[in-house]
C-alpha cells in the first residue's frame, strides 16, 4: 500500500500521475514511482523518499507517454529502498503493477515461480502479481488478470500496464479501494477520490472481484466470472480546493479550523433547524416499530472512530435504555461474542475503507444482523454494503490524523441517541426541541475555540511543554472518552508516549507513573463528577505534577482550587461537552508536533486508510 494512481488519455501522463499520488500523500509513504509506455517501450521510475525524490530522478530521466501508472508506497514486505518501491515489472519487462493491498500467500507463489526459472528483483510481495501476470501472459491481458486473481490470497488494489496494449489500462480490486474516474477525454483510476477532483467528479466506484479495463474514450467493467456490467456513475459534489492547504501550513490545523463548518453542514442535512427544530424526514434510518424492536447495540470500529463509539455508547444507553457495546472491530472479527435476536450493528470509519471494520461489519451481516454505518466518503465499501448509512459531512480529510470526521461521528451519535430515544418514548418533543436547539449552537461555540488569542495561549503551553516524555490524560464517564481520543492525537503525530486513564483507576496503580514535573491533563467536564475529579488532581498535584484542567465556562473553580493551569470551553450541556472539549486537545497536539519539527500531516509509520490487518 499506499496510494494508487493512473491514466490513459491523450496528454502527457506524467504529470497527472504526479499530482495525483501529491494529492494522496496524506495517506503516509516511504517511496514513490511511476511507469510510464513511452514509444512503445516500458519506463519505470521510483525512488525511496518523498515525491521530490522521484521528480528529481524524472527530470534527470525524463518519460513521455499517454499512459501511465503511479504509485505511493508504505512499506510491508521488504524494507523502504529504490528497488522494492512500485511500480513493479515481470521479468521480460514487458507489463507493470502497483498494488495497494497484502498477498498472503506469495512465499508459495513466489517458490513455484522461482522453480520455473523466475528471478525476482525485491523482497515484495507485489512482485509475485507482476511475475504470475508475465508468466501466465498469453497475448491477453484481460484473460491473464482472470487466469493469475484466482491464485492470490489476501487483498489487493491493482493498476496495469501491457506494452502490447499501450492505449489501455487494466485494474482490479479485491478487499482494497479503487475509483476510476471518467475525465476529458481520459479516464483515471485511483485508490482514493482526492486524486481525482483535479480532473473528474464523475467516478465508478469498483467492487470485490470486479476487472476495469480503460482507454481513453471507454471504460468497461466486468464482474468476477468476466461478465461485462454496467456500472452506475457518481457525481462527487467535494470542492476541488477542499483536497488543498488554502494558506495553512498544515492540513491537520486547517481541518481544525473547518471543525465549526463541518458541525454547522451536517447538522443541517439531519435537523430542520426551525422554531421548534426537528429532525428532517426520513434523514434518519428505522422506524419506531424497527428500533423498539432492537435487543443490543453493537458499535465496531478502531482507532479514533473507536473513541467516537465509545461516547456514542453512553449517548445511546442514556437516551435510549438500550445496551450497548462497543467492539474493537479488529477484535471482534476474531471472536466469540454471542449475537442477540434483534441486535443492531452500528459500523463507523472515516474512509468507509478500513480493512478491519469491513471484515467485522461482514462478519455481523452473515448472521442476519443489520448494520448502519457512519462514514465520511460516499461511495465507500462500508457505505454500499451497510443496510444504512450516515454521511458525515466534513468534507475530505487529509491529514492521516483524524479531527473534524472524528467531531462530525460523535455529533452523528447524538444525533442517532436523540431519535432512538424518541422513539422508544424515553424523549418527549420538547426535551428533543431543546437538545436539538442546543446542538445548533455548538459550531458557533467551536468557532469561538479556534480564536487567534485561544490559538496563542495553546501554542505557548507546548513550547513549555514539548520536550515532555510522558503527557497522561484522566477523566470520568464522557470524559474519559475525550481523553483517549486526545492522547492518541498526541502520540500519533508528536511521538510523545501519552496515555489516558479513567480517573478513578488511578490509585490501583497508575498513579506510580506521576513524578515531578510530568505533564497531565484533567478533562472536568461532567457535572455529576466534578468533586470526584478534584481529588484526581490533587491525587497528581501533590506528587509534583503539572496540572492541566479544562473546564466549562463560568464553572466556579470551588473544589478546583488547585486545579493548576485551565483552559475552558463554552458552556453547553455535559453530553455534547466532548464535541468541544476535543478541540483545543487537537490544537495541543499539534502544536506539540510542530515546536519538535515533526511531519505533521503523514506521521511516521501510519496510513490514513487502513486498508490492511
Amino acid at each position: 500500500m499506499c496510494g494508487i494512481v493512473g491514466y490513459v488519455g491523450h496528454e502527457n501522463c506524467v504529470e497527472h500521475l504526479i499530482k495525483g499520488l501529491r494529492s494522496l500523500e496524506y495517506r503516509g509513504y516511504d517511496s514513490a514511482g511511476v511507469a510510464v509506455i513511452d514509444g512503445g517501450i516500458l519506463r519505470i521510475r521510483k525512488a525511496k523518499g518523498r515525491l521530490a525524490m522521484l521528480e528529481g530522478l524524472i527530470e534527470a530521466l525524463p518519460v513521455d507517454g499517454t499512459i501511465g501508472i503511479g504509485h505511493t508506497r508504505w512499506a510491508t514486505h521488504g524494507e523502504p529502498n529504490d528497488v522494492n518501491a512500485h511500480p513493479h515489472a515481470d521479468i521480460g519487462g514487458k507489463l507493470a503493477i502497483v498494488h495497494n493491498g497484502i498477498i498472503e500467500n506469495y512465499f508459495a507463489l513466489k517458490r513455484r515461480l522461482e522453480a520455473s526459472g523466475v528471478v525476482f528483483a525485491s523482497e515484495t510481495d507485489t512482485e509475485v502479481i507482476a511475475q504470475l501476470l508475465g508468466h501466465y501472459y498469453d497475448g491477453d491481458m484481460k484473460a491473464t488478470l482472470y487466469r493469475v486473481l484466482p491464485l492470490l490470497e489476501g487483498s489487493f488494489a491493482l493498476a496495469v500496464l501491457d506494452v502490447s496494449q499501450p492505449g489501455t489500462l487494466f485494474a482490479a480490486r479485491k478487499n482494497s479501494p479503487l475509483v476510476v474516474g471518467k475525465g476529458e477525454n481520459a479516464h483515471l483510476v485511483a485508490s482514493d477520490i482526492p486524486a481525482l477532483l483535479s480532473y473528474s467528479r464523475d467516478v465508478y466506484f469498483m467492487e470485490d472481484g470486479e476487472v476495469a479495463v480503460l482507454t481513453e474514450s471507454d471504460a468497461q467493467f466486468f464482474d468476477a466470472f468476466g461478465n461485462a456490467l454496467d456500472k452506475d456513475m457518481t457525481r462527487i459534489d467535494w470542492k476541488v480546493d477542499a483536497a488543498e492547504k488554502g494558506g495553512y501550513p498544515h492540513f491537520m490545523l486547517k481541518e481544525i479550523c473547518e471543525e465549526p463548518e463541518a458541525l454547522r453542514n451536517t447538522l443541517a442535512h439531519y435537523v430542520q433547524l426551525d422554531n421548534p427544530p426537528r429532525f428532517r424526514e426520513g434523514s434518519l434510518p428505522f422506524t419506531k416499530e424497527e428500533i423498539a424492536g432492537v435487543s443490543r447495540v453493537t458499535i465496531l470500529a478502531c482507532g479514533t472512530a473507536y473513541h467516537a463509539g465509545m461516547l456514542g455508547r453512553a449517548l445511546i444507553e442514556a437516551a435510549t435504555g438500550m445496551p450497548v457495546q462497543v467492539e474493537i472491530a479488529s477484535e471482534y472479527r476474531y471472536g466469540s461474542s454471542p449475537v442477540l435476536e434483534g441486535e443492531l450493528c452500528v459500523v463507523v470509519s472515516q474512509s468507509g475503507e478500513t480493512a478491519d471494520t469491513i471484515a467485522a461489519m461482514r462478519k455481523a451481516r452473515s448472521v442476519g444482523t443489520k448494520v448502519v454505518a457512519l462514514c465520511n466518503v460516499i461511495g465507500s465499501t462500508i457505505a454500499r454494503e451497510a443496510d444504512a448509512v450516515l454521511y458525515t459531512l466534513a468534507g475530505p480529510e487529509i491529514a492521516v490524523a483524524s479531527t473534524k470526521a472524528y467531531v462530525t461521528q460523535v455529533l452523528l451519535f447524538e444525533l442517532l441517541a436523540l431519535d432512538w430515544g424518541q422513539k422508544r418514548g424515553r424523549i418527549d418533543g420538547a426535551t428533543l426541541a431543546e437538545r436539538l436547539g442546543a446542538l445548533s449552537a455548538l459550531p458557533e461555540k467551536a468557532a469561538a475555540l479556534i480564536e487567534e488569542s485561544q490559538i496563542e495561549r495553546i501554542q505557548q503551553l507546548a513550547s513549555r511543554v514539548f520536550d515532555s516524555k510522558s503527557v497522561f490524560f484522566i477523566g470520568r464517564g464522557l470524559d474519559y472518552a475525550t481523553a483517549l481520543e486526545a492522547a492518541l492525537k498526541l502520540k500519533e503525530i508528536s511521538y510523545i508516549h501519552s496515555e489516558s486513564y479513567a480517573a478513578g483507576e488511578l490509585k490501583h496503580g497508575t498513579i506510580a507513573l506521576v513524578e515531578e514535573g510530568t505533564l497531565v491533563v484533567a478533562m472536568a467536564t461532567q457535572g455529576g463528577v466534578r468533586d470526584k475529579m478534584a481529588s484526581n488532581i490533587e491525587e497528581v498535584r501533590v506528587r509534583g505534577a503539572h496540572v492541566l484542567t479544562i473546564l466549562p465556562e463560568g464553572d466556579s473553580t470551588g473544589s478546583m482550587e488547585q486545579a493548576g493551569e485551565l483552559w475552558r470551553i463554552p458552556r453547553t450541556d455535559d453530553a455534547l461537552a466532548p464535541l468541544l472539549s476535543i478541540i483545543p486537545l487537537q490544537l495541543f497536539a499539534y502544536f506539540m508536533a510542530l515546536e519538535k519539527g515533526c511531519d505533521i500531516d503523514k506521521p511516521r509509520n501510519l496510513a490514513k486508510s487502513v486498508t490492511v490487518e
